[in-house]
């Protein structure tokens, strides 16, 4: 089984690189730019979060050159911004902060569950973040400001459209935009209660020796990756990628003890605590989910076919019922709509895109519909293992073809623009960067802008 993952919009990789220094022990500065220094551990968060959020879980190979480049960057542009006295209030980072603190304790379920998991009080976390944040508003305030004025013409378009080779233009394979609305069936209080009572029943033949907790794990657990890990995880405290419940629950234990049954987004779990060393654990677990009775997938199925027709009938649109109607965690933030894989966010995907079990049965749906089609509610297993319904719109679907500026017209305009802004960003910087002391780590200095940047200050 994959992580317990815990479904969210994304974590901002302040948030993350923090989180990875809660118990930092010994760090390194590796660039100093006025009075504000940047640590190792900054770096270590960032390419953490890059890696996270990288299609493969692989890094560029100038991934540290970049990811400094751009720490640099960002100091440069606060102190500017402080310079330019650019207009960031503090209840400009007060609300920045309530409006991730408020994400937090939703992701959480709590307050005091999210001081559980991560170690913070809200107080902890105000003071902590409090000055990151606000310097995270100067950077992207004097960003603006160095990109507002920035176009792009349509004869520049053409031009960097004509520069690129024929045979370097990008081919687009046919690509979609396709939406869902999920209902996922709540099993009854019994067979909640039946989940609940196989787990005490399995605690209580541990405990009595008749029974040891692999064996167990292996013979019933409904985590499909028990065969290979016997149930046993390894977490840090604080880690977002695990369920905040069973992380939590986990983290209560001492060595050697058993929890109780455990509700999570995946299931019941009955947890054992194999090893604790400070803020990392190493669990063994046994996952079992609540039955769905078949009147209960009817029912929801039923429910399902009558929204469909409300949308053919013009009732209501898409998006519309994906907001009233849908149970999938991640609907209030995508709309409903497949996201790409490529991490831009964009609801453009390919079929080589739909690649996870669940997605797969998606493919075989779309030969029967064509744009603006719905397909009849299907029953399918959710990334938890649930058993769920659902409907699949295809919003829009292109054929496959060579980029143009006919059909790309949009992407061709966006990538002109964006590096026109990179080279005024950059431009801005061997401006700026001769006014600050600025300090690289020997590590770093052959770094391909950094090392230019090192040059424009031997001149000064």
């Amino acid at each position: 089984m994959k992580k317990l993952l815990a479904l969210s919009a994304g974590v901002l990789l302040i948030w993350q690189a923090a989180s990875a220094q809660q118990k930092l022990i010994a760090d390194k500065i590796i660039g100093v730019v006025g009075d504000k220094i940047i640590l190792k551990s900054d770096m270590d968060g960032a390419l953490a979060d890059q890696m996270h959020n990288s299609p493969d879980g692989n890094l560029m190979p100038d991934a540290a050159c970049r990811t400094l480049e751009m720490l640099i960057s960002q100091k440069v542009m606060v102190l500017q911004a402080e310079r330019d006295s650019l207009p960031v209030s503090d209840g400009d980072v007060e609300a920045q902060m309530e409006n991730r603190i408020r994400y937090f304790e939703q992701m959480y379920g709590g307050k005091e569950k999210m001081k559980e998991v991560t170690g913070y009080s809200i107080y902890q976390l105000r003071e902590r973040f409090r000055q990151p944040i606000k310097e995270n508003l100067l950077a992207q305030a004097m960003r603006n400001k160095i990109i507002e004025p920035v176009k792009v013409t349509p004869s520049e378009v053409k031009r960097f459209y004509d520069a690129i080779p024929k045979d370097s233009l990008k081919f687009y394979e046919s690509e979609l935009e396709i939406g869902t609305i999920v209902l996922t069936p709540k099993a009854t209080r019994e067979m909640d209660q039946y989940a609940i009572d196989r787990l005490l029943d399995f605690k209580k033949r541990v405990l009595n020796k008749e029974s040891d907790f692999s064996s167990l794990a292996i013979l019933y657990s409904e985590d499909p990756s028990v065969k290979d890990n016997k149930g046993i995880m390894q977490m840090s405290r604080g880690d977002k990628n695990w369920d905040p419940e069973f992380l939590s629950a986990s983290f209560r234990l001492k060595e050697g003890e058993i929890s109780s049954p455990v509700k999570s987004q995946f299931g019941y779990h009955l947890i054992q605590m194999v090893k604790r060393s400070g803020d990392n654990v190493t669990v063994q677990h046994i996952l079992l989910r609540a039955a769905v009775t078949k009147s209960d997938l009817a029912a929801n199925i039923a429910k399902l076919d009558s929204i469909r027709s409300s949308i053919l009938a013009g009732k209501i649109n898409f998006s519309e019922a994906v907001a009233k109607y849908s149970d999938a965690p991640s609907a209030k933030f995508d709309g409903g709509m497949l996201q790409s894989k490529t991490g831009d966010g964009s609801t453009l995907i390919t079929i080589d895109q739909l690649d996870e079990p669940g997605e797969r049965e998606i493919v075989m749906m779309l030969d029967t519909l064509k744009p603006g089609g719905i397909s009849k509610p299907v029953q399918f297993t959710d990334e938890t293992g649930r058993q769920a319904v659902r409907i699949v719109y295809l919003k829009s679907k292109s054929q496959p073809h060579r980029e143009n500026l006919t059909d790309d017209y949009s992407r061709v305009q966006q990538r002109t623009l964006d590096i026109k802004r990179a080279e005024a960003i950059n431009k801005w910087l061997i401006e700026k960067i001769p006014t600050f002391y600025v300090h690289v780590d020997d590590e770093y200095k052959n770094c391909n802008r950094i090392s230019q940047w090192m040059a424009s200050l031997a001149k000064q």
